[in-house]
């Protein structure tokens, strides 16, 4: 998630976004006595930028596995028990390659949580669209004050859209630390951005408007030409068969110790798919713990605190 439709391409957003939040801002007279003229956005070559920064760090990724002689297998995998996977290589008729193992790593992240009733598709889109648009709206509605709505939130404004955050709880970034929050609430008041706070999402009327319940339950409309549903993720747990194994759970996510192993011997979870704080960081240092384990090595993932970073402005 953090290299291809996360942390990377986002902040390559942010740096484009700020670039030109810059450049419009010089459009007038400036103190500094900088003056541009007619600046604006050619969209298309902005995400082609982006793509490329992802493309150059996940081809290093490749890299440094055919360096170390990591055999890579790429299809669709489904499980058969906790030793063996069947991997569909995409060859139409072609039965599935079988893989059989000692261990067995799970790794497979997260998705994109959306919302009953507002499924995604039309002018409902992920963070995983909104990382790749192919014009900016003239309204965008954010459902969601957490990191990822703000931090795209604050791109598109800096774009050029007119947005609107709407947040259920009656703060914005509610999992961060109050008093670390206020300079973002400013700073979305001194952009334009529109924040409703302890307000819901019913879903769409017939105009494609945003149906929004306030705090002391009135219904009012949003307008909008593109929605954006940021209310988090969950891990992926559907789809390849997880469920074949039987292995203990914690709501949406697999159960693991303090060595990131599951119910089932030899079988260990690591990432995403383990819950939260769903940091890339957090399942590298996971996953080099299962590997010294295999290797015969003591080792348990007992961090004493793990470091986050929210980029929104500042």
């Amino acid at each position: 998630t953090c290299l291809n439709i996360g942390c990377i391409p986002s902040k390559a957003l942010i740096h484009a976004a700020d670039a030109f939040h810059q450049a419009h801002h010089c459009m007038g007279d400036h103190t500094l006595g900088i003056h541009v003229e007619g600046a604006r956005i050619d969209v298309a070559q902005t995400v082609r930028w982006k793509d490329g920064i992802v493309a150059r760090l996940t081809g290093g990724v490749g890299a440094l596995l055919k360096k170390h002689g990591v055999k890579v297998v790429k299809g669709w995998a489904r499980m058969v028990d906790g030793k063996t996977v069947d991997v569909d290589l995409g060859r139409g008729d072609a039965e599935p390659t079988r893989i059989q193992c000692e261990h067995l790593l799970l790794a497979s992240g997260s998705v994109e949580l959306g919302l009953p009733g507002m499924p995604f598709g039309g002018k409902v889109i992920s963070s995983k669209q909104a990382l790749s648009p192919d014009h900016i709206p003239a309204k965008l509605v954010v459902v969601g004050g957490g990191y990822i709505g703000l931090e795209l939130g604050t791109v598109y404004r800096k774009l050029g859209a007119e947005v609107t955050v709407v947040e259920a709880q009656q703060r914005i970034l509610p999992l961060y630390d109050e008093e670390l929050t206020k300079p973002v609430a400013a700073s979305l008041r001194r952009l334009g951005v529109q924040v409703l706070l302890g307000a819901k999402v019913q879903g769409l009327d017939e105009s494609g408007n945003v149906r929004v319940l306030d705090a002391s339950g009135r219904e009012s409309a949003l307008a909008a030409d593109q929605v954006l549903v940021a209310i988090g993720r969950v891990p992926h747990t559907h789809g390849w068969g997880l469920e074949k194994l039987m292995l203990d759970m914690q709501g949406r996510a697999v159960k693991v110790d303090d060595q990131c192993a599951t119910s089932m011997r030899n079988v260990w979870a690591i990432g995403d798919l383990t819950g939260e704080p769903m940091l890339a960081h957090r399942a590298m240092a996971q996953g080099e713990m299962v590997a010294e384990i295999i290797a015969g090595q003591r080792r348990r993932f007992a961090p004493a605190s793990i470091p986050a970073v929210c980029y929104t402005d500042p």
